[in-house]
């Protein structure tokens, strides 16, 4: 009796093991579920926005529109540049909505705040806005990817090719919050390093559009160079209003450090023309990126940013890897993501480290001439190809817990 029972009960605990093995193995609530939370109104809306979510949408389509047999859905939100307002919208995905990965992130406030609570919840990001280095530092979680630059990457290229070029003495125009302070630090960093010198900075408000009283300083300081530390319309603006001072007119030259297709598209070449900057992805590049951002432009009118092409291959790859691993366990898909090779027509030479650094070649790029264009988003040219193991913080550096020294 007692033998009969001892087998009733192994059977029923082989049962139990097995239905739990089987549930881990698949996918939970029988939906993979993923949001866009990103700048969806504010300055950097037009180089994110809701053509990052069109991007998340193409992808989802062009895998299939279903993983492992159950439907991919997606949903956004506009963080408003706010890292509470972000912070409380991811909770309430995470608890209420049952997401599974979240992406965009534009703004490294917002995404230091969902990267944080991500962590704390087991859940993944994958930040294809953001730039601050502390992503990948001392606030990387085993969870957090960080995919399409950083602010390591856009100071170190762009200063090795305008310091050398003559661009000795700097004076920056800083956003003044985690962004701009990173973006700024880890430029100065590399100037210093090639012999340049930081003569200051002056700081401003993401929100501001009078950037007067900040370029008045920026000419006072003697600076060869006006560092731009900041992004979207404050770069915009800053690019204007300095043209209407007349300042590159009078020996100063100003470099952004952070800037997209639509910026240009939006200053015009006249104005942009010469400017030479950092980027991860440009749409003309090869067939692959045209053939990719003809589909999109399709959609949304307008061709990709870095941030929309890279919102694209986060989440295609994160499929794949759901795929691999067999379910859409966390670690079981951040260990397929980590073993993988990215490469396609987003990331050459595509890696993600352990500290969540998505390493892949970057581009020194140069604003064409008006003469120079063919067509209303022909805009660029690819002065320099930086690969990844250039461009990127090497581990080495890198303060994140996770990375074993």
């Amino acid at each position: 009796m007692k033998k009969v029972l001892l087998q009733v009960v192994a059977s029923a605990a082989v049962v139990i093991l097995s239905g739990t093995l089987a549930i881990a193995a698949g996918i939970s609530d029988n939906v993979v579920k993923i949001g866009v939370l990103t700048d969806m109104s504010g300055p950097y809306s037009a180089l994110g926005g809701k053509g990052t979510q069109v991007a998340v949408e193409m992808a989802v389509k062009d895998f299939g529109g279903k993983v492992l047999g159950k439907p991919i859905q997606v949903i956004g939100a506009d963080h408003q540049n706010k890292a509470d307002i972000a912070s409380a919208k991811a909770r309430e995905w995470f608890d209420n909505e049952k997401v599974d990965m979240i992406t965009g992130l534009l703004n490294s406030g917002c995404a230091l705040a969902v990267q944080k609570l991500a962590g704390e919840k087991k859940k993944i990001t994958m930040n294809t806005g953001a730039a601050s280095t502390d992503l990948t530092n001392k606030a990387c979680t085993p969870y957090g990817i960080h995919y399409v630059y950083d602010t390591y990457a856009l100071g170190k290229v762009t200063a090795e090719a305008v310091v050398p070029s003559g661009g000795k003495s700097w004076y920056f125009m800083t956003a003044d919050y985690a962004f701009g302070h990173s973006l700024e630090g880890n430029t100065s960093k590399f100037v210093t390093k090639l012999g340049g010198k930081i003569l200051g900075s002056v700081r401003h408000p993401l929100a501001t559009t009078d950037f007067s009283s900040y370029l008045l300083q920026a000419q006072s300081s003697g600076a060869q160079i006006i560092g731009l530390a900041n992004a979207g319309d404050n770069t915009i603006n800053a690019i204007k209003q300095a043209r209407e001072f007349g300042i590159d007119k009078k020996g100063q030259k100003l470099v952004g450090l952070l800037i997209f297709d639509t910026d240009i598209k939006s200053l015009g070449l006249n104005v942009a023309q010469g400017m030479q900057y950092t980027s991860g992805f440009y749409w003309d590049r090869d067939k692959a990126t045209r053939d990719f951002s003809n589909r999109y432009y399709a959609i949304h009118k307008a061709m990709p940013t870095m941030d929309q092409a890279g919102a694209y291959s986060a989440t295609m790859n994160y499929l794949k890897a759901i795929k691999a691993a067999g379910s859409d366990d966390s670690d079981a898909v951040m260990a397929k993501l980590k073993s993988m090779n990215i490469s396609d027509f987003f990331a050459v030479n595509g890696k993600i480290r352990a500290d969540g650094r998505m390493v892949h070649d970057m581009y020194l790029m140069e604003v064409k001439k008006p003469a120079e264009s063919k067509g209303e988003w022909d805009l660029l040219k690819i002065v320099k190809t930086v690969p990844a193991a250039d461009a990127f913080m090497p581990l080495s550096e890198s303060t994140c817990e996770l990375v074993k020294k």
